[in-house]
């Protein structure tokens, strides 16, 4: 089902790259370990392929949205997994757990073609 169109979901991206970087402060887990590392290097990572897919949003086209796609379910897993893989599920897991299902929620509702062409969509054909 394809309710959230690509420039909606771009906005989303910035959104959560930036909340996942601000995430163990905003949710009070920050302890400089790996529980903290983790998310604020996927929100980086979210912000970065963000940027160079082909999308309203994006600013180099070198990624298409499926493959951002595909991204946005691979942040998501690695979120879900990473307590227990990493070794800090003692400490926290539910912000990591419940964003990454929020992501991986947000690509099933997601369009996985982004509007008709960039390049003649910005030079107004």
């Amino acid at each position: 089902m394809n309710v959230i169109n690509t420039k909606v979901h771009g906005v989303m991206d910035y959104l959560l790259g930036a909340m996942l970087m601000a995430s163990p402060w905003l949710f009070g887990f920050y302890r400089g370990g790996l529980e903290s590392s983790v998310p604020m290097l996927i929100g980086a990572g979210t912000l970065l392929y963000s940027l160079i897919t082909n999308y309203e949003l994006g600013i180099a086209n070198a990624i298409s949205m499926k493959t951002h796609l595909i991204l946005d379910v691979i942040s998501g897993l690695l979120l879900i997994a990473s307590p227990w893989l990493l070794g800090f599920y003692n400490t926290v897991y539910l912000p990591h757990v419940v964003i990454g299902a929020l992501e991986i929620v947000v690509v099933a509702f997601s369009s996985g073609v982004a509007y008709q062409n960039h390049n003649h969509h910005q030079l107004g054909m």
